[in-house]
């Protein structure tokens, strides 16, 4: 399980190449869904448009959603979307940026579905067999209405009694069948041409904002990675301490009680005492995560983290909220701040 996760966890990535394999791949799995797909349709005047039409707009809607839960960026979009300004402003460009190479990516197997269904007719032909308008066809001349139209309802099931081995049945899905295709066609050239001219024109604009709203959009999606990384640090470390203070103090316990004898012949460390705050030039980071020792400081640390994050300016001096997460802070030198980290 731990190994499914991993793997999840990096198909998740926000690499380019990562997840344009993921829209390839839900593209595959759409042809192959299709393929596999036993189409049956009702052939009932009343239920023909609501199960053609479904069967060609809800399997789009959810592979759309699909790739909508396959791409890491659409949380990430969502998150920057929803957050409080703070001392970091939000800017809507990325937020556009990310918005649309997310559309991209999660309309592809979509489109692939759509495309499909159209060339191959069935799903037009059932849901729009009643909708024809037999003056169209001669052969209905001699036919009522009412007849028509159950006539029209049973052009998809080629082998019932009323429409086996009827001229009109031939020629009312071809017809249908031709105007699916022609839709179908129509929409796969627009879809190119778009493609070709959002790639031949692109290098005709200034790329510098292109090029900021990448950066930018990544960052995001980066620092959103390293923060959970390293909150996943501090909570095992947090942990290990934890655990480590309380045999701590049942050791301390078992010796005032005299249930166990002290065998080193040496007083134990008393357990609230604070371990050294550690060499912060370790280049580690070991020490700030070191630094908050108790619930209090992690939840407000977490707190401030999502209401205010603080402003993209390594050089810039340290904020208000940056001190007094913790009682260790003081024992530092001012001097000696790191120049490889930010303070979270």
């Amino acid at each position: 399980m731990e190994r499914f996760r991993m793997l999840f966890q990096h198909f998740q990535s926000s690499s380019e190449s990562v997840m344009n394999g993921i829209c390839l791949l839900l593209a595959a799995v759409t042809v192959k869904l299709y393929s596999s797909f036993d189409f049956n349709c009702p052939c009932l005047a009343r239920y023909n448009a609501l199960y053609g039409l479904g069967l060609l707009l809800a399997p789009p809607l959810a592979l759309f959603l699909c790739g909508l839960l396959a791409n890491r960026q659409s949380a990430v979009m969502v998150e920057e979307w929803c957050r409080p300004a703070g001392h970091r402003r939000k800017d809507p460009g990325i937020i556009r940026y990310m918005c649309s190479s997310v559309l991209q990516r999660a309309l592809a197997a979509p489109l692939v579905w759509i495309l499909l269904a159209l060339l191959d007719g069935k799903c037009f032909i059932c849901a729009f067999s009643s909708s024809v308008d037999p003056e169209k066809f001669l052969d209905f001349a001699n036919m009522t209405p009412s007849q028509v139209q159950q006539f029209l309802a049973k052009v998809p099931c080629k082998e019932d009694e009323l429409v086996r081995d009827s001229p009109a049945r031939k020629a009312v899905s071809r017809y249908l069948r031709c105007l699916s295709q022609a839709i179908g066609w129509s929409l796969t050239l627009l879809l190119i041409i778009a493609a070709f001219l959002a790639r031949c024109l692109r290098p005709c604009f200034d790329q510098t904002v292109f090029l900021q709203r990448r950066y930018w959009s990544n960052y995001v999606d980066l620092e959103q990675k390293l923060f959970d990384e390293t909150c996943c640090e501090h909570a095992r470390d947090f942990a290990h301490r934890c655990v480590l203070h309380f045999f701590a103090s049942m050791q301390s316990e078992l010796r005032a009680r005299g249930l166990r004898r002290d065998t080193t012949g040496k007083n134990p460390e008393p357990p609230g005492t604070p371990e050294p705050p550690g060499d912060l030039e370790g280049g580690s980071g070991k020490a700030y995560l070191r630094a908050i020792s108790s619930q209090e400081q992690v939840d407000r640390l977490l707190s401030i983290w999502y209401s205010s994050k603080p402003p993209l300016d390594l050089a810039a001096s340290p904020r208000p909220w940056e001190g007094g997460l913790s009682h260790r802070t003081s024992t530092v030198a001012p001097s000696t701040r790191p120049s490889q980290h930010t303070d979270v």
